[in-house]
Parts: structure tokens; sequence; C-alpha cells
């Protein structure tokens, strides 16, 4: 199998347009074209996942904290990249994308809490990523421009391909003198039998399509629109907040933590007894979420780890805080990233790291 399979098939499930800003996700280390045989998925890339990757015969590893994070300066011979590069391993990090996405990190908390009703606890920003184009092209080379307006990146809606809208109507012009119009002549005023034609473009494939547009079609000074197209609402974000369907003690949470993480021991702050109606998640570290719970009314809020002035704000509101250690509120997801792996891709054998393990422990 080739490694570009296995790049765009995470990206459906986690689309890298969703990460933070700050974050280094998607192909850290590899060729594209390169095979692949199997892989490995680990929440961190440490010399203990190399050693087992490479005796398990895996030659893509799927690690959802990105080992190469900062920029590099140098590459040394006995690191941990400078040895996937060399024995052509390839390294994948999903990291806050997988948060954000369907199923991911996050939605895998609320479902070890057996959260409902859940929605995103900090919407993901929304800019505008479209223009709309409008041109007006002859009928008889309309085909030939709509060919070169998709070929340069125009007309993508989702997974659908070559979209446009084409109406007629009736163009006029008045060519100034020097000009030479396809259609009648310079100094008197035109009509023309014209389709307009109606397409999107990503705003990074807008100067291709403009200047495909310019090289295909017939006229000389073909007249054409570029309008921003607002964003629409989205359901993406970081973190999660629900409801329960009837009250939930906080004893039953706490032990639905434990059975769903496989922990015997939790960090608990604040309220440790009473009925929880609502509740948020956020895996790894999100104590700069805690504000955005409060303020959305949570009772009780599930992470990783937070800070300890965050968790004396959180008791004083009267938030139970549930941390499990950073990775442990993480690794649960690689059970379904794994189950969906191998059904989109069942001729690429996937593995869960045994050697990954959270840095911490309770004693």
């Amino acid at each position: 199998m080739r490694l570009v399979e296995l790049i765009a098939t995470m990206e459906t499930i986690a689309p890298t347009r969703f990460a933070e800003g700050w974050d280094n996700v998607g192909l850290l280390v590899g060729d594209r074209s390169q095979t692949i045989a199997r892989a490995m998925l680990t929440i961190d890339y440490t010399s203990a996942v190399s050693r087992e990757a490479q005796d398990a015969g895996c030659d893509a590893i799927i690690a959802y904290h990105p080992p190469i994070f900062s920029p590099l300066k140098r590459i040394d011979a006995g690191g941990l990249i400078h040895d996937a590069i060399r024995r052509g391993v390839a390294i994948y990090s999903p990291h806050t994308a997988l948060d954000v996405a369907d199923g991911g990190t996050n939605d895998v908390l609320c479902d070890v809490l057996e959260l409902k009703q859940r929605l995103p606890l900090r919407p993901a920003p929304r800019t505008p990523n479209q223009y709309k184009l409008v041109t007006f092209v002859p009928a008889e080379q309309l085909d030939a421009v709509s060919a070169a307006l998709f070929d340069a990146g125009a007309g993508q809606i989702g997974r659908y391909s070559s979209c446009s809208f084409r109406s007629s109507g009736t163009g006029t012009f008045f060519g100034e003198a020097g000009t030479n119009p396809v259609i009648g002549q310079s100094g008197r005023l035109e009509t023309a039998q014209e389709i307009k034609l109606e397409t999107v473009i990503p705003i990074d494939k807008a100067g291709d399509v403009i200047r495909a547009l310019r090289a295909v079609h017939p006229y000389e000074e073909p007249a054409f629109d570029l309008i921003m197209v607002a964003a629409p609402p989205q359901l993406a974000g970081q973190g999660r907040i629900g409801n329960f369907d009837k009250p939930v003690a906080r004893e039953t949470l706490l032990e639905r933590i434990k059975r769903g993480l496989g922990l015997e021991h939790l960090l608990v702050a604040g309220p440790t007894t009473g009925l929880i109606q609502r509740a948020t998640v956020c895996a790894g570290s999100c104590g700069e979420m805690l504000s955005d719970a409060i303020a959305a009314g949570a009772q009780f809020h599930l992470t990783g780890e937070m800070r300890h002035h965050d968790a004396l704000r959180a008791a004083e509101a009267g938030v139970t805080v549930v941390c499990t250690l950073h990775s442990n509120s993480e690794r649960i997801a690689l059970t379904g990233l794994k189950a969906r792996l191998e059904q989109a891709l069942p001729g690429l054998p996937c593995l869960l790291s045994q050697a990954d393990r959270d840095p911490f422990s309770v004693r």
C-alpha cells in the first residue's frame, strides 16, 4: 500500500484543517509515494516504541503527539527522527485534528462519561476559505473554459468535483479604438449570447484559476466577478460539553472514568459528592478552557492535567475537575482510530503500541 492512501484516510477521519494553528500535524517524516506494509499507533514516539515498531515490522507510525513540534536545527545520528528517515519509516501525527474530529479524542471521553447532546466546548473560528467565480462565456467555448477552471482547482464542494451553475443571457460591450473583439467589431455597441458560468475556488487556488481563465477564454478581455464567500457555521471545535439524560452522581462518573480508561487512581479537585447534569471534557492539557467550562454551566470537567491555581479556581466555582494524567486522557482514542483505519484500509495491518504509556504513574 502507498503511504498516500493512509494520509488520505487520516485526512478523512481527522481533517488537518481543523487543527490548532500552533500545532504541527500531518505527515512529518516520509515520502508520500513510498510503500508501507504495517502501521503502529502510539501517543508518543519514544525509543521504546521505535524498537517495538521495528521488531513488529512496522514502517508507518501514527503518533498522536507530533515528535517534531518545534523547528529542528539539526538531525543527528542516533536520534529518533534520523533513525526513522534512515530506515524509511513514515511518521504521521493527527494531534489536535483528532481532538476536533467526530469520533475523535474528545468524543471518546464523552462516551466514557456516557455524555449526551454533546457540542464543542470552544467552537472553531470560521474564516472564509473560498471565492465564488462568475464569468461569461460563448456557448461554443463553455466546455473548454469550464474544464480548464476545474483542472486549475475550481469546482470542488466536499467530495464532489467539477461543480458549477450555468445560465444563458445576453452580454453587451463597446470596443474602444485598438480593440480586437472576437464577436462583432470595435467602434460600435455589440450584443452576444453568452453562458453565465458560476463556480467556487479555494482562496489559495484563485491565482491559478484566473490564469487558466485568461489563457483559455476566447475573449480579449474576459469579464469575471470574484466574490468572497462567507464561511458557513460548523459544529467543530475543541473540547465537548453535554448533558446527561438524567442527573448522575459524581461517584458514578469517577467509576466510569476508571473503568473506561483502565485507571486505578484519578486526581480530583472540587466537590466529590452530589448529582451532575452538565459536564465538559477536554483531552490533554486544557486548563485554559476552564473558563469556557464554567461559563457554560458545567459542573464536572474531565481532562488530562490542570495547573494548581486553575484547580483551585474550579473548586471555588463548585466544578469537579478530574485529571487522569495527560496521555491517559488520549490513549483510549487510539483503539477506535485503529478500527476505523482497518475498516478503510483492509490491506494495512494496524497495531497498538504496548510500549507506549504515560511517563507518570501514581504509586
